[in-house]
């Protein structure tokens, strides 16, 4: 994944997740003001995303060697917005296309970014290169799996 698509993939999963999660996010003391824009502290929005999209996980402890300040990395992830604004803009451009090409431009639920499948623009999931069978497992769970 390029960085272009990242940076896409992270703002569609990061406003999905503000969508499905507005009621109790908003009611948390967590808001800040950056860059003129009303939006949750960038730790708030980096501990969600980490949780979110494993390729960001394995790309934060380098780019935290390059920059250890949140705000610079949330300014580099494309991700200083305003997610009220960016959901209500979004919404606009929504009701102005034809119905034919509204399902191609809305946002997943958050069902189906956990279930992996294809969002805006995105490409596919790749399928796995190889079947691990030897995988045993993390913790001492070695026994809790089947074995054929």
């Amino acid at each position: 994944m390029n960085s272009k698509q990242l940076r896409r993939s992270l703002k569609i999963k990061w406003l999905t997740y503000y969508r499905d999660n507005r009621e109790w996010i908003d009611k948390l003391g967590i808001w800040v003001t950056s860059n003129g824009q009303r939006r949750p502290s960038s730790g708030f929005i980096l501990g969600a995303l980490a949780t979110l999209e494993p390729d960001l996980t394995n790309l934060l402890p380098l780019v935290v060697d390059l920059s250890s300040n949140p705000d610079r990395i949330i300014s580099a992830l494309g991700l200083d917005i305003s997610p009220v604004k960016e959901l209500a803009a979004l919404e606009q451009a929504h009701k102005m296309l034809p119905s034919s090409a509204q399902s191609e431009v809305s946002l997943a639920s958050s069902e189906a970014i956990n279930a992996e499948t294809i969002t805006i623009d995105a490409p596919p999931p790749l399928s796995p290169a190889y079947d691990d069978e030897a995988c045993s497992g993390a913790g001492g769970r070695e026994d809790d799996r089947p074995r054929t």
